[in-house]
Formats: C-alpha cells, sequence, structure tokens
C-alpha cells in the first residue's frame, strides 16, 4: 500500500474527490490534504509520500514550485499535476520535474481514479521488478564474472582489511586463502597498424583490437594456470594479470619455481600460437594478502627491464633486483584505516583493526631485525599521538593520557601487554571523540534554536537561512535536527510562532494581521489558516475564550 498526498486550495474540490474515490482499493493506505503548498510541505516531511497530487494555481507557493520542492527532497514520489486549459502548456514546460501524468480540467472523479491506477500499476511493476528474486539471481550470475574480476583488480590497486577480503572472496565463490602470493604481468607490444609481414594463417598477430589479443592471452594462461592449480588470472589495464596462491606447506622457492615453470609453458604458447610479441614480468612472493598491490607494482618494475633484455622474455624482479626482506609496514592506508575506525567505527571494527594490526607482527615469517618490530608499533603510537593532540584542550584528566603516551609505551614488557595497553588507549580516544561529537550535535542544534528564536520574526526565516548561518547543509541539519529535537525544524519554526501568537493574542490588543507581521507571516491570510490548523480556533476565537473565562 502507498502514501499520496493531494493538494488543492479549494476544499469542496479535495473534499469531493476524498468522498468519491475509493482511496483504499486504488492502492493508497494514507491520505492526506493540503489546501496550500506551504501546508503541504509540512505534510510532506512528516508522511513522505509515494504519490503527490497538486494543483497549479495557490497561494503562497504554486504546484510546480512545490512539486519541485517534492523532487529534490524525495526524488522516488510521483507527482501528478492538475492542471486548467490555459495552464497547460506552460505546465508542459517543467519537463525537468519529471511529471508523471497531467489531469486537465475539468475532470471527474473516475478520470482521476483512472490516472491514480496507471500510476500506482507503473510503481507496482517497480516495485516488483526491484523485488523480484529470480531476476535479481539471474542479473548476479550474468554480471559476476566482471564483479570477480573487478574485485581482482581492486587487491592489486587499494588496500583493502583482511576480513573484507575474505568475506568478498567467500561472496563470489573465489578460493584465494594461501600461505603466499606472488602477482606476475603479461604485457602485449601491441600497434594500431597491423604487420603486413607476418603469417597469415596467424591472424590473431595481425588483428587491431587489443582487448581481442588479451582475451586470446588469457584464454591460454587460464588453461595452463588452472591445470597447474596455480590461482586466478585476468584482465587488468590492457595486461594479463596472473595471481598464484600457493598451497599449505609449500616453501616460497617451490612456489617461485612453480609460476615460473607455467609462465614458460604459456610464453611458449603464445609465440606458437598467436605470434604476438609479449613481455612477463613476475613480481616479488608475500605472505599477506594485502601485499598484493606491492608484488603487482614490483611486477611492473620488471617490465621495464624489456629495454634490456628485449621481447619475448620472463623477467623476475628478484633475478634484476637485490633481495629485500619482507619488511613490516605500517603505511598510510594503515594508519588511515586505524584513525578512521577510531573516528566512525564500532568497537567492534575497531578492535577488528587493531586485531589484523597486531596480527602483522606474527605473519612475517621471514627473520625481521628486533628495531623493525619496534618502528611498526612505534608508528601506530605515533598515529594516536597524533590523533589526540588534535582534540587536546588541557581538560582531559584522564589517567592514559596524564602522562606522556610514549612515558607509558615504554614501560611495557611483552607483546600482548602492549596490545592490551594499544587497545585501551584506542578505546579511550574514541570514546572522547563520541562525547565531542555529541557535544557538537547538541551546539548546532542549540545555535539553531537561539538564531530561530531571535528571527522567528522575519518571514524570509527558512531552514536554508538557518543552514547559511551554520554553514552546513540542509540534509545534514534536517536529520540532525529532527534527531535531537524529535521535530522537523519547520514543525518547530511553525510552534514557535504560534505560541508567540498565542502570547500576543493573550496579552496585547494587536489587531490580528498585526500580530501576523509579529510572528513572521506576510499574508495575514495564511497566518490565519495556521493558526486554526494549530490552535483548532481562529485568532479570534481564541481571544474571545480568554475573555470569556476571565
Amino acid at each position: 500500500m502507498y502514501k499520496l498526498l493531494l493538494v488543492d486550495d479549494e476544499p469542496e474540490v479535495t473534499e469531493g474527490l476524498m468522498m468519491e474515490i475509493d482511496w483504499e482499493s486504488c492502492g493508497f493506505s494514507e491520505v492526506k490534504t493540503a489546501g496550500n503548498g506551504k501546508e503541504a510541505m509540512e505534510l510532506a516531511e512528516k508522511m513522505e509520500p509515494d504519490v503527490l497530487i497538486t494543483d497549479i494555481s495557490m497561494p503562497y507557493m504554486n504546484g510546480l514550485e512545490l512539486a519541485d520542492w517534492v523532487k529534490k527532497m524525495y526524488p522516488i514520489t510521483r507527482v501528478v499535476i492538475l492542471t486548467g486549459h490555459d495552464e497547460f502548456e506552460y505546465a508542459k514546460q517543467a519537463i525537468n520535474l519529471q511529471v508523471e501524468a497531467y489531469v486537465l480540467k475539468p475532470f471527474s472523479g473516475s478520470q482521476l481514479t483512472e490516472t491514480v491506477l496507471q500510476v500506482k500499476q507503473r510503481m507496482d511493476e517497480e516495485r516488483e521488478m526491484r523485488n523480484n528474486v529470480e531476476l535479481l539471481q539471474e542479473h548476479y550470475r550474468m554480471t559476476l564474472p566482471i564483479v570477480r574480476e573487478k574485485f581482482l583488480s581492486s587487491l592489486i590497486t587499494r588496500h583493502q582489511s583482511l576480513a573484507s577480503i575474505r568475506e568478498k572472496a567467500e561472496k563470489y565463490g573465489m578460493e584465494l586463502e594461501g600461505e603466499g602470493y606472488v602477482v606476475s604481468v603479461i604485457s602485449v607490444l601491441h600497434s594500431d597498424k597491423p604487420e603486413e609481414d607476418l603469417d597469415p594463417l596467424h591472424a590473431v598477430s595481425s588483428i587491431k583490437d587489443l582487448d581481442l589479443k588479451l582475451f586470446s592471452i588469457t584464454n591460454i594462461a587460464s588453461e595452463i594456470w588452472s591445470r597447474q592449480k596455480l590461482g586466478k588470472v585476468f584482465i587488468h589495464q590492457d595486461q594479463v594479470v596472473l595471481f598464484t596462491v600457493s598451497s599449505k606447506g609449500k616453501d616460497e622457492e617451490v612456489v617461485m619455481e612453480a609460476t615460473q615453470d607455467a609462465l614458460k609453458e604459456i610464453l611458449q604458447s603464445i609465440e606458437k600460437f598467436l605470434r604476438l610479441p609479449v613481455m612477463i614480468g613476475v613480481g616479488r612472493f608475500t605472505r599477506d594478502i594485502r601485499s598484493l598491490k606491492y608484488s603487482y607494482e614490483a611486477a611492473e618494475v620488471a617490465l621495464d627491464y624489456r629495454r634490456i633484455l628485449g621481447i619475448n622474455q620472463i623477467i623476475c624482479i628478484d633475478d634484476m633486483e637485490e633481495r629485500v626482506q619482507e619488511k613490516l609496514i605500517f603505511d598510510e592506508w594503515k594508519e588511515q584505516n586505524l584513525v578512521r575506525s577510531i573516528k566512525v567505527g564500532t568497537e567492534q571494527e575497531l578492535a577488528d583493526v587493531i586485531n589484523e594490526l597486531f596480527d602483522d607482527l606474527a605473519r612475517v615469517h621471514a627473520p625481521v631485525p628486533v628495531h623493525n618490530f619496534e618502528h611498526y608499533l612505534l608508528e601506530m603510537v605515533t598515529a594516536i599521538i597524533k590523533l589526540s593532540k588534535m582534540l587536546d584542550d588541557g581538560t582531559d584528566k584522564d589517567p592514559i593520557f596524564a602522562v606522556g603516551i610514549l612515558d607509558q609505551y615504554q614501560k611495557l614488557n611483552t607483546l600482548n601487554e602492549t596490545k592490551a595497553w594499544f587497545t585501551e588507549l584506542c578505546g579511550k580516544v574514541r570514546s572522547r571523540i563520541a562525547s565531542r561529537r555529541q557535544h557538537s550535535y547538541k551546539h548546532i542544534v542549540e545555535e539553531a534554536i537561539q538564531f530561530t528564536k531571535s528571527n522567528f520574526n522575519d518571514h524570509e526565516l527558512s531552514i536554508n537561512v538557518v543552514c547559511a548561518h551554520l554553514h552546513i547543509s540542509t540534509g545534514y541539519f534536517s536529520s540532525l535536527f529532527k534527531k535531537e529535537v524529535k521535530m522537523t525544524y519547520g514543525a518547530y519554526l511553525l510552534q514557535l510562532r504560534m505560541e508567540a501568537a498565542k502570547e500576543y493574542l493573550r496579552t496585547t490588543e494587536l489587531k490580528t494581521f498585526e500580530i501576523a507581521e509579529k510572528v513572521g507571516f506576510a499574508d495575514p491570510n495564511y497566518f490565519s489558516l495556521c493558526f486554526k490548523k494549530y490552535a483548532g480556533v481562529s485568532a479570534k476565537e481564541y481571544r474571545s475564550g480568554l475573555t470569556e473565562s476571565k
């Protein structure tokens, strides 16, 4: 069932339509009416309608202005315009409003019912399409190869958490668990101009389409890689990338030898069947799947040696450059991930990040000098020092900050001790940030309330004016204000103005139009309409009631 908002400034029209049309049988469980655009805005904020039916000619805000506002605030709301013949051409100009239908006046209830049912049918079809599990599953199956390839590409281009990699690998049905990894890259020397002297029987070498060449190479590489049970093959940025995923019990030397043997077979097959000039670069072995980016970059560096060695070669970076020990690296991504989890992550997310950081210490199998461990831990601690320094205002008396963080760190003796201390430190910083954020939220709302109380008598005051004063976006402010005050800003402003109007009616002899101006209404008629709706009686009746009760 859907929600509908009907807007027309003629009460007899809205009342007639409410009586004549069986809205529930048309699929609408909630139907509200408004007599003008401003009233409709207040209702829309409360009900978030699925369909807006609005007249064009209305006081305070015409129907096209209302439709424009609704589309900005609630983009999926369908809009139906009620318009006279003389307004129709004008209404059609509002193409950017994506109006669902136009209903020409005069119209009957049956005509509007037919239009509403057509709108409902389109909404039903869209909802069914989005909720059709079989259709979604089929679409997912069709796009899964593309999704898998993008995921593999992401492993060599950006950092991700170990938990995220494992989750996605399982989701996409990809086995990537291993004790070591190597990235190799096949680069084809491609020219848009075909070679005329090549054997015509080898058509692949003479084609201009690089994608077709890469596809041909991938077919060969995938068949050999799969037969050798080495890992994954995919295309990335006009190159063929090969992941070696080592199984348990295989040391680095065995894995590198198996990788190069398979690459030799691939190179021979390319030379024999495709006659394509290629280069193959082999990156460095790593124990950490999150370091595939570094292995890929090393393979790319290996390809640069083609200027020395020539084409149709397999170039292993370890043969060309001095082998460096696998290092513990607290890089920019790890620091950003730690800081992000402290600032906006959940308690569990922070715990997971800390666990990964300390697991890195155990994950490096090669002998690592003790100072590398110290540097790694100190860089982690330094990241927290920088973050806590940004927050320090001299008022925090917490013991964990009372003594210098580095002094505390130097007194730790074991890795478990260090991890427990570091976890507590991060938790303290996280709590402080959350507390300050909550204080900031309250401060923003308090400043907005104070500004509103000082300026509610200005008829131009609106949420946009307040947000311009606070230098924040309306979307952010709207959600923040509603969360803190438990009502929308528009409802709060109206309440403030109506209560002020009541006070004027109780304590002064001002006329209604004078009170309207004092509480921020440029139009006395609109003030009267809003007051009666808010108080249940007109301003005159409200004042008379006060007199009678004395």
